[in-house]
């Protein structure tokens, strides 16, 4: 039977279409019982022992999919109509019910009613799209019902009006609240995604909570009032960024204000949630509060009852009384109120469960606050029959809603990570908070690969367009330990007198090819993640460790880059050349054996007087680098000693840097910034860059006001200005003290983001961190996707290949951009995370004295940042127990002062810590931070 139907639509180039459809109606599809005799049983995959099966609405898809995902609910019938919904409507709820569709060990059966004689049913009159698809989701279930007498069919659906007319209609149907309590399974009805608004009933039947007490909360604007407000500059729109030391502060940063806003406590923020992309509106000027004068205090219990209704809710946060306006000393914020919200940034959040905050409901049902892992994100309200079970675990959250009436959004748990402390435990927990993936590759990623052993065949190495590199002297300069080499170097004398400097990167676009498991697996992780006991790979390990690592004395194909350069150190950009080639590494150093040998003069072999050669030159190109007015930035790092057996640190340091590492980076920045001119140059449209934003005056005020109190002058003018000053930044006392005016200068500016040449101005390509014009990522395509990316401009640049289509559309490379911040900046996370961390096990049995640096001075107490293992943390001046010191803040000398006990603390001072590790519930452990005077410190070999 042949349908069909015919519509028109408008194409982006304002064109109207006629589009006609045609739909052919089957006889023969089955109804997915691997037992019915009526139908083909090939592709059946419902248990036809069971008495029961599930047909599921959209609606149950959309908002219930954890409890779909678990592995009690089985014998499930997903109409097509509704699996095309979904993926019109959420793409990664499309993605996860597709997983379940294909998954072997599971009961899922796609229905196509849509092309089924006796289920397809056609749009009436006057009849909506989505009613339309309910009507034809229960004439899939009648039709079962009369193809399968002898199963119960029931309806699964939350939607009201779908389950009233499937009850007029004769149907079985159920809410997923009241199919998983008949199942009788604890962990399935935590699953389950509770009706919004506070309704505290399970049966959908009680009482509205504005009936009870009035709204918490302001209504949020309509998308349409948004807009308005916004072109008539009332409203501004920017992302939410929450204090992680005080939640009940929070941030704004508005282009359209031009510096960041401030919300001065939770009313104010309206039930935004950290990562939100919310919309603004100001406060008059004289209600605009002043900078905060204290640390934020301690968690106390938040928890009180309600007297007049019984119900559990929460006392304001702890602490809000710090601002105010006029306070002494004090400058004026900026200060807004949320009225809307554009996208929410919701996600899985890991943590813990609060067992002072439980309350009893039905049965063995209780009500519990989830405090999440990340202080950021509000506590959740979620109802749980697995107390017991859940109370010392760490388990993970979603938020469902959040009621005008409730101080806290509701949610539902989906997962256990395991018991709380253990390290692998909090390694998940550090995981699933930054949205790493880490699920194994799967065996189309393999079928991606090449058999192993792997050796570079002739034909490949005789082609034309890749060069044969194996007469040049190449090397690698990496870490120690480094397996996934994607970078080598070579620096060789000319007849001329001139150098020829060469930079090359693993060409693992060879392997993996546009559009393939691999590429798409690639593009969905992004980056490899490092974190301090193990690396988390982008790709698979035969490419990261074996067919892409230039691995010293192996064939190995390579992406070249070779530069023509004087003595001095200038290029002579006529004569630089980009070639596919075949390489063959000579020595994989690392940086302190290339170190050694640069050292000792008495080496004279050909690779020793080649690193010397290219660290001469290196030093030149970065003279000339600072001269242009880049920055020496810095940031705390660490390095652990790790137990090859525990995985546990041993030790910890600061990050050792030689002149090695400065070499390898001036090699890897010239690449860069190199291979960016030439496929701009080629593809001004599309290109992937990377940019690093100029800081707007604004943003350079913490710094300014904290070097200007210790009598340090900033010219935050230029670049060069900011870079000539910082050099002069110095105290003869504390040798330290540079690196903590660069530290504390790196985190005014924003992070480097990628984006498409065809969306930004000329002037958004400049690298202010660089001082660049113009700069990309093409020499790590091992571990960034980024990489990969320009590695096919680059090819296509030089004429080897075309462009994949997703790289000749300036919105696709938009998203791909948008997409790589994301993984990259939770991958940064991840890795500090891991840090932290590790840091808290080193500590765990110990107590250690160190010395600390002020970074910044409150009236109850000071942050510090501990050199020697990369801490920062909070200093009270007035432990628990003690009576609070009377220290008075001076907020343009950044100073607090006892005069009675002759005590003072300044910005930048000197100061000695004891640090300890204490247990804090719910959140487990915690790094603590005492003063200490310096005669309690222990002298060294003492």
């Amino acid at each position: 039977m042949l349908k069909s139907n015919s519509f028109v639509r408008k194409t982006k180039k304002g064109k109207v279409l006629k589009v006609v459809r045609e739909r052919y109606l089957r006889d023969d599809i089955g109804c997915g019982d691997i037992q019915c005799t009526k139908c083909d049983s090939t592709l059946a995959k419902l248990n036809g022992s069971s008495t029961q099966y599930l047909i599921i609405d959209t609606n149950i898809v959309l908002h219930q999919m954890d409890m779909l995902e678990h592995c009690s609910v089985n014998d499930v019938i997903v109409p097509s109509v509704v699996r095309e919904e979904v993926k019109k409507r959420n793409l990664s709820l499309y993605n996860r019910l597709r997983t379940l569709c294909t998954c072997e060990t599971r009961r899922f059966y796609v229905f196509s009613n849509e092309f089924h004689q006796e289920t397809y049913v056609e749009q009436e009159q006057g009849e909506s799209i989505n009613d339309r698809n309910d009507r034809a989701i229960r004439v899939a279930c009648r039709w079962y019902q009369r193809h399968l007498p002898d199963k119960q069919i029931l309806l699964l659906t939350n939607d009201a009006d779908n389950m009233k007319k499937a009850k007029q209609e004769g149907l079985q149907v159920q809410t997923a609240l009241a199919f998983a309590a008949e199942q009788n399974i604890s962990e399935l009805l935590d699953l389950v995604v509770r009706p919004s608004d506070g309704d505290d009933d399970e049966t959908g039947g009680g009482e509205r909570p504005s009936k009870r007490r009035p709204p918490i909360y302001k209504d949020h604007k309509s998308l349409t009032e948004l807009q308005l407000g916004m072109r008539e500059g009332r409203y501004h729109q920017g992302t939410l960024r929450v204090n992680r030391y005080d939640p009940s502060r929070a941030a704004v940063s508005c282009e359209s204000v031009g510096f960041d806003v401030y919300l001065k406590d939770h009313i104010d923020m309206n039930r935004g949630v950290d990562g939100d992309r919310v919309v603004l509106e100001l406060y008059p000027e004289e209600q605009w509060v002043t900078e905060e004068t204290r640390l934020p205090t301690e968690e106390t219990d938040l928890v009180t009852e309600d007297e007049n209704t019984g119900v559990a809710e929460l006392a304001p946060d702890a602490g809000e009384e710090g601002y105010g306006i006029g306070a002494a000393g004090g400058t004026r914020r900026v200060t807004g109120y949320v009225v809307g919200i554009v996208k929410r940034a919701w996600r899985p959040y890991s943590g813990s469960l609060d067992l002072k905050s439980v309350r009893g409901g039905k049965a063995a049902t209780v009500d519990v606050l989830f405090c999440a892992h990340n202080r950021s994100i509000p506590r959740v309200k979620i109802r749980t029959r697995q107390l017991e079970t859940l109370k010392d675990q760490r388990i993970v959250v979603v938020i469902d809603s959040w009621s005008v009436f409730s101080r806290w959004p509701e949610g539902h748990y989906t997962k256990t990570l395991g018991k709380g402390g253990d390290k692998q435990t909090e390694t998940e927990v550090l995981l699933v908070e930054n949205d790493i993936k880490t699920q194994p590759f799967s065996e189309a990623v393999y079928a991606c690969l090449p058999p192993l052993p792997w050796d570079l065949a002739a034909e490949e190495a005789k082609k034309p367009e890749r060069a044969d590199l194996r007469h040049i002297l190449v090397c690698s300069v990496d870490p120690p330990g480094c397996t996934d080499i994607d970078d080598a170097l070579h620096c060789t004398t000319l007849g001329n007198g001139n150098y020829e400097l060469g930079v090359h990167i693993a060409d693992v676009t060879h392997f993996v090819h546009p559009g393939t498991a691999v590429d798409l697996e690639a593009s969905d992780r992004c980056t490899s993640v490092y974190l301090v006991d193990r690396r988390i790979d982008m790709l698979p390990k035969a490419l990261t460790e074996d067919l892409c690592s230039l691995r010293s004395n192996v064939d190995r194909l390579a992406f070249s880059v070779l530069w023509e350069m004087t003595p001095e150190g200038d290029v002579l950009p006529e004569k630089t050349r980009y070639t596919k080639s075949v390489i063959r590494s000579s020595a994989a150093l690392t940086y302190a054996e290339a170190q050694a040998r640069i050292d000792d003069e008495r080496l004279l072999d050909d690779i020793s007087v080649s690193l010397r050669r290219m660290l001469m030159l290196t030093k030149k190109i970065r003279a000339k680098r600072m001269a242009a007015g880049a920055l020496t930035l810095a940031s705390p790092e660490v390095k652990f000693q790790v137990d090859t057996e525990t995985h546990n640190p041993t030790d910890v340091g600061v990050y050792q840097i030689r002149e090695t590492n400065q070499m390898v980076e001036e090699m890897m920045l010239l690449a860069n910034c190199t291979v960016a001119a030439k496929i701009l140059d080629s593809f001004p449209l599309w290109a992937v860059l990377r940019r690093h934003p100029t800081p707007s005056p604004q943003m350079f005020e913490p710094i300014l006001r904290a070097a200007a109190a210790v009598d340090v002058q900033l010219d935050t003018s230029s670049s060069k200005a900011l870079a000539d000053t910082l050099d002069l930044a110095e105290r003869p006392s504390d040798p330290y003290f540079n690196k903590m005016i660069r530290i504390l200068t790196t985190r005014c500016m924003t992070q480097a983001q990628y984006g498409c040449s065809g969306q930004m101005t000329t002037a958004e390509f400049h690298h202010y961190g660089l001082a660049a014009p113009l700069y990309t990522h093409f020499t790590s395509p091992i571990r960034r996707y980024a990489d990969v990316l320009v590695h096919r401009f680059l090819e296509a640049a030089i004429g080897l290949t075309r462009l994949p289509p997703v790289l000749t559309d300036k919105d696709s490379v938009k998203e791909l951009s948008d997409q790589l911040n994301y993984r990259h900046h939770n991958a940064q996370m991840a890795g500090r995370a891991s840090t932290e961390l590790h840091t808290l096990i080193f500590f765990k049995d110990r107590v250690v004295t160190s010395d600390a640096r002020v970074i910044k001075v409150k009236e109850n107490g000071m942050v510090v940042f501990v050199p020697k293992f990369g801490i920062e943390a909070m200093v009270y001046l007035n432990p628990k127990g003690v009576e609070e010191k009377a220290f008075e803040l001076n907020m343009e000398t950044q100073k607090i002062t006892n005069a009675a006990e002759d005590l003072s603390y300044q910005i930048f001072d000197k100061v000695f810590v004891q640090i300890s590790v204490a247990e804090v519930p719910p959140h487990g452990r915690k790094l603590m931070l005492k003063l200490v005077e310096e005669s309690e410190v222990p002298v060294a070999g003492a």
